[in-house]
């Protein structure tokens, strides 16, 4: 199934993509696309439902994050071998975690704004894991059990605050707007292998990012167990799991993002994003 979230910012609605590729609406069978809707049984539930015979959704509707009331997005760092060696650093030992605010997520389709003072505002195309059951020290053999779905990300970065400023990370990575979900969850039954996926990434038609999630440093169900190790993950939390070569930081010379640029990124069987660049406020 492909599970997604529509209407006007902050008062999404959820949806599933019918036969034809339209939306439908899930309202009346369901509240949202989060924590309560994201267990086993309650996506087997809606599988049960006639998708053909739920309203369709008219054509141009805003597509939200897939997911809503997110308890927390958790972010792995340089975890391609070719990024880190783009980034002039050592593949990591283990995997490098950061954490993404909450609030920088919007929806697929949704502008980037390049935050006040920014430099160097830059993309990531991701794969981003989306927790449907606690998972709390599990195996790397269970991992793929607590997993709803997979969908695409942008961890869009500003490397001068990120880089050049002290501290974490994490200041770097959560301005509003920098962190596009979706436009649809699809559930891990339709996924055979995580780690086998392509992704791409384009600013305005030129093709920057073309890799594999098979050349993750860490796959997927090693970083679902890492992180449970250190903190429980819980139904609705979101990993991004890291980017391929290509980004802005890594070209010569660095390339940033301007207002005015286009954005366009996908993962095989994901779906695609398209974001314009702005100016913030």
């Amino acid at each position: 199934m492909k599970l997604l979230r529509y209407g006007p910012a902050g008062y999404e609605v959820p949806g599933i993509i019918g036969p034809e590729g339209e939306i439908r609406g899930l309202s009346g069978h369901v509240d949202d696309i989060g924590a309560a809707t994201l267990s086993d049984q309650a996506l087997d539930d809606i599988r049960t439902l006639d998708i053909a015979s739920l309203p369709r959704v008219e054509d141009g509707v805003r597509v939200g994050p897939c997911v809503g009331g997110i308890g927390k997005v958790v972010c792995v760092g340089l975890n391609y071998s070719d990024h880190a060696e783009e980034s002039n650093l050592p593949a990591p030992a283990e995997p490098i975690l950061f954490m993404k605010a909450t609030s920088a997520v919007s929806g697929p389709n949704d502008p980037i704004r390049i935050p006040r003072d920014s430099e160097k505002t830059d993309w990531e195309v991701e794969l981003g894991v989306i927790i449907g059951r606690t998972a709390r020290y599990v195996t790397e053999d269970a991992a793929l059990d607590h997993v709803a779905g997979y969908c695409v990300a942008n961890d869009v970065s500003e490397r001068a605050f990120q880089n050049e400023r002290g501290g974490q990370w994490v200041k770097g990575k959560s301005a509003d707007s920098f962190g596009p979900l979706g436009p649809w969850m699809v559930t891990r039954d339709e996924v055979e292998n995580p780690n086998d996926l392509a992704l791409w990434l384009e600013v305005d038609g030129h093709r920057y990012q073309n890799g594999t999630t098979a050349r993750m440093i860490f796959p997927v169900p090693f970083l679902i167990s890492y992180i449970s190790r250190f903190m429980t993950l819980q139904p609705g939390d979101v990993i991004l799991t890291g980017t391929p070569a290509g980004v802005g930081m890594g070209q010569t010379p660095q390339t940033f993002l301007r207002p005015g640029q286009r954005v366009t990124l996908g993962v095989d069987g994901l779906g695609r994003q398209s974001q314009l660049v702005e100016a913030g406020e």
